[in-house]
């Protein structure tokens, strides 16, 4: 997400560099522990970043589309990888690497200065959301989360998704997660369809997860 708020002039320098993977459905993109030698922009399909548990479970915690990137905190951190991502699906992935995207940032102030910012909005909207599933009915957190996801999309939205994967990243069962979707559908704050959940209206959504 952090690499849409680079110069237009340094992403296209980047991805020049950038070495193109395809992974298929199931497959390990990357594991928690592994050295931090770049980060990765999605181009098609889509990943689901979370942990491997001890039992061998694997716990999502968000799902990456198109146009998303992940792994630049850890770049800027030079510390290992701490989370685990999947293919969702056939995807196609771009590695930008570590040195190739910290040695030309020296080049772009702007483009640090846009980084600084999108980090801070990143940690704002993660501390919400954490805060939000902390408290609040299940609707609540549904619509919470649901909203985050939506990303800065202020009127409709349509996000790839399935009962199960949602029910994964609130940490409830499936039933429990398709009885909170009924009631946010009850309320015409969103509308399933296969595999995907349309929101009519991100800010009536993200309203009522405060309320």
């Amino acid at each position: 997400m952090l690499f849409a708020s680079l110069d237009r002039g340094l992403q296209a320098h980047l991805l020049r560099g950038a070495i193109l993977r395809r992974f298929t459905d199931g497959q390990i993109i990357q594991q928690r522990g592994e050295a931090a030698d770049g980060f990765w922009l999605i181009e098609e399909g889509a990943v689901t970043i979370g942990q491997f548990g001890p039992d061998g479970q694997f716990r999502a915690v968000a799902l990456l589309g198109p146009g998303d990137s992940y792994g630049e905190l850890a770049v800027f951190a030079r510390r290992p990888r701490i989370v685990d991502a999947i293919s969702r699906g056939n995807s196609s992935l771009r590695l930008i690497g570590a040195k190739a995207f910290l040695d030309a940032l020296g080049n772009y102030p702007a483009s640090m200065r846009a980084l600084l910012a999108a980090l801070s909005e990143q940690l704002q909207d993660t501390l919400g959301q954490l805060a939000g599933l902390r408290r609040g009915t299940n609707p609540k957190r549904l619509a919470g989360l649901l909203a985050n996801m939506a990303g800065n999309e202020e009127d409709a939205a349509q996000i790839a998704i399935t009962q199960q994967e949602l029910a994964d990243l609130l940490g409830v069962t499936r039933a429990t997660a398709n009885a909170a979707l009924r009631e946010l559908q009850k309320r015409k704050l969103v509308t399933r369809g296969y595999g995907c959940i349309a929101i009519p209206d991100r800010a009536a959504l993200a309203l009522f997860a405060l309320e």
